[in-house]
């Protein structure tokens, strides 16, 4: 038999993100895709490799970088290092771009803008947002 810890319990849990290299992986692929059409146009092949080694930039991102939902901010992780803190109290709002194959993440702070590539388990980050803040989630379409 499974219980449900009380909702208090639930908000009160850190949670952090398992990593997902799916956007990494499809950067990759449109870069070996684009020497596909011409490979003798040495434009193609320098948009290719810029392409590619984004999408190496964001795998290495992917191995490295956590999200780590705490009960009052949100902390990204650098190999098990703390390197930024974002306060939930701070937050104007959020928003998940492109959600059948959500791609993109986008946050607002009394600040700054954050847009940052969803490396990370896309339904766990959706859950999480609607779990702490509720009153900031864009309306769901039908």
């Amino acid at each position: 038999m499974t219980t449900t810890p009380p909702a208090d319990t639930a908000d009160t849990a850190a949670v952090t993100l398992a990593p997902r290299p799916w956007v990494a992986l499809a950067v990759i692929a449109l870069g070996a895709a684009t020497l596909l059409p011409a490979p003798d146009s040495i434009w193609l092949r320098a948009a290719a490799g810029v392409v590619g080694l984004f999408g190496v930039f964001l795998l290495i991102q992917t191995l490295l970088l956590r999200l780590r939902f705490e009960p009052e901010a949100l902390v990204v992780l650098r190999a098990g290092s703390e390197i930024r803190r974002f306060p939930y109290e701070a937050w104007l709002g959020w928003r998940l771009f492109f959600t059948p194959v959500p791609v993109l993440f986008y946050f607002r702070e009394e600040r700054s803008i954050h847009l940052l590539p969803v490396l990370f388990d896309a339904g766990t980050l959706l859950e999480q947002l609607r779990r702490r803040l509720p009153a900031l989630a864009p309306p769901q379409r039908r």
